[in-house]
């Protein structure tokens, strides 16, 4: 059974720091992406960041982009979310997905959720 756990999330203040973690149990994702959405109340699910299997490529939202850093660690099965600056419009509950072979934006490209871990940015 593939199980996907995110951690991490919590509240901060704008300006503030957050480092998610998605842990991988029941398969090995070593050679697929990995990404990262977000949902906020009331709003689709969006596309936050997703790395390549081996951690060498990435692509991010530009609402994220030069904030947020993508990592992995294939060793541990788990990938990272750091978010650095973070907005009150980064406020959202935060889901890693397993990817495709090659990096993807769209969420229908993804399999496997973990069940979100919530990010609460206060101005």
């Amino acid at each position: 059974q593939v199980q996907l756990v995110e951690s991490g999330g919590g509240s901060v203040q704008a300006g503030g720091s957050l480092r998610l973690s998605c842990a991988a149990s029941g398969r090995t994702f070593s050679r697929y992406s990995m990404g990262w959405f977000r949902q906020a109340p009331g709003k689709e699910r969006e596309f936050v960041a997703t790395i390549s299997w081996s951690g060498g490529n990435t692509y991010y939202a530009d609402s994220v982009k030069g904030r947020f850093t993508i990592s992995r660690d294939n060793a541990k099965n788990t990938v990272y979310l750091q978010m650095n600056s973070l907005k009150p419009e980064d406020t959202a509950v935060y889901y890693c997905a397993v990817g495709p072979l090659n990096l993807s934006s769209k969420k229908e490209d993804y399999n496997y959720w973990g069940q979100g871990t919530q990010v609460t940015v206060s101005s």
